[in-house]
C-alpha cells in the first residue's frame, strides 16, 4: 500500500525544509516524515481527527508555501488533477512533487500524463500501485482548468471536485425527497447532507424550525454552506456515526453511502441507522432511502419498534422507522468513518 511506496522512495530520510501531503489518510504510513514540519491537506472529517492525533498540522486547505509535496491520489480524475495543481500552486520551480496512487485509481494514466508536461523520475511500484517524482517547471506547465473550480450542479447550487454526486442530484436522494410527507418535524437532522440538496428540498415543506446538516466531507459541507442559505439551517463538521446534540431531535432524512472507498460496506448504512436512532426522541422519525439489495431491515428493526417501506422502484426502497431504542442497539458494531 502508500506506506510500503513512501518507504522505497524516502527510507529513513525525509525531504530537507517543509513538506506538504495532500490526501493522506488514517491509515497512511507518514513515518518516514517529521510531523514539526508537515502539513497534512485531509478533509475528511475520521482522518482529519486520526491524523491530528499522531501530531501533524491538520488542514483542510493548504496554508504558505513548501520546499516538496506529496499527492497522495484519488479515484475522481478532476479530483486528482486538482490536488497536482494545488500542490504545484505551493512549490517554487525545480521542487519535487510526488504522485502516489494505486493502479485502481488510475495512477498509470496520471504517469502517462504527467510525462508529457513535466521531468518524470524517481518511478517505484508496490503494492498494486506507483509513486514517482516530477521536477516543477516555471510556471504556466500546467493546464489552467486543472484548478478545482465550481461545477453548478442544480439550479443555484455548486459543487466542486471529488464531493459525491458532483455532477448532479443523486437520483436516491431524489427519489427521497419526492416520498416525504408535505408537513416535516420542527427539529430535523440531514446526515451526511453533502453538498446541500436533499437539506434544500427539506426546506422546503412547512414544519421545519431547525434543520442539523451533518457532513464529514469538509469540501462538500462549505459546498452545501453556499447552497443553503436558509437561517433555520445549522452547519456540523463531523462523522455522523458519532454525532450528537445536546438535546434529541424528531426528525432524521438521510441517504447513507455504503461504500468505503471502492468496496461495497452495508455496515456504514448500517452505523448510520444506529446513529440516527441516538439522535432522535421516542416519538421521532427516520425516513431514509437505501438500494433495493442493501439489507438494512434487520438493523432498523434491532433499532427501532416500528418499522416500514414508504415505497420506491426496483433500484431504490424508502423506509420509515420510529422509536427508537436509544441506548440499545444504537452505537454497536459501526465502522470506523465512512466514505462514499
Amino acid at each position: 500500500m502508500a506506506g510500503s511506496r513512501l518507504e522505497l522512495v524516502f527510507g529513513g530520510e525525509p525531504p530537507e525544509g517543509r513538506l506538504l501531503l495532500l490526501g493522506a489518510g488514517a491509515d497512511t504510513d507518514l513515518f518516514p516524515f517529521d510531523a514539526a514540519r508537515t502539513q497534512v491537506v485531509q478533509g475528511f472529517f475520521p482522518d482529519h481527527q486520526a491524523l491530528k492525533a499522531r501530531g501533524f498540522d491538520v488542514v483542510t486547505a493548504a496554508s504558505g508555501s513548501f520546499d516538496a509535496a506529496v499527492v497522495f491520489l484519488p479515484r475522481a480524475r478532476a479530483e486528482a488533477r486538482a490536488r497536482i495543481a494545488e500542490a504545484a500552486s505551493r512549490l517554487s520551480p525545480g521542487a519535487a512533487l510526488w504522485i502516489d496512487g494505486q493502479k485502481t485509481d488510475g495512477i498509470d494514466a496520471v504517469l502517462k500524463e504527467m510525462r508529457g508536461l513535466a521531468p518524470v523520475d524517481g518511478i517505484e511500484s508496490r503494492g498494486h500501485g506507483k509513486i514517482f517524482r516530477l521536477t516543477l517547471p516555471e510556471p504556466g506547465w500546467l493546464p489552467e482548468d486543472w484548478a478545482a473550480q465550481d461545477h453548478l450542479a442544480a439550479p443555484g447550487m455548486v459543487t466542486r471536485p471529488g464531493v459525491f454526486s458532483a455532477d448532479g442530484p443523486d437520483p436516491a436522494s431524489q427519489a427521497l425527497a419526492a416520498a416525504l410527507p408535505e408537513k416535516l418535524p420542527s427539529r430535523i437532522v440531514d446526515l451526511g447532507a453533502g453538498w446541500g440538496w436533499l437539506s434544500a428540498q427539506i426546506l422546503t415543506h412547512p414544519g421545519v424550525g431547525t434543520l442539523h446538516l451533518v457532513e464529514a466531507d469538509a469540501t462538500a459541507l462549505d459546498c452545501a454552506r453556499r447552497n443553503v442559505t436558509d437561517p433555520r439551517a445549522q452547519f456540523h463538521w463531523a462523522d455522523a456515526l458519532d454525532f450528537r446534540l445536546p438535546e434529541p431531535v424528531n426528525g432524521v432524512i438521510m441517504n447513507p453511502p455504503f461504500h468505503d472507498g471502492r468496496a461495497a460496506d452495508p455496515r456504514i448504512g448500517a452505523g448510520f441507522i444506529r446513529a440516527a436512532a441516538g439522535l432522535l426522541t421516542g416519538a421521532g422519525r427516520l425516513w431514509m432511502v437505501a438500494n433495493r439489495h442493501l439489507p438494512y431491515e434487520q438493523v432498523l428493526r434491532d433499532s427501532f419498534a416500528d418499522v416500514a417501506e414508504l415505497g420506491g422502484d426496483a433500484r431504490f426502497k424508502i423506509l420509515t422507522a420510529t422509536g427508537a431504542r436509544r441506548g440499545g442497539a444504537a452505537g454497536r458494531g459501526q465502522p470506523k468513518g465512512h466514505r462514499r
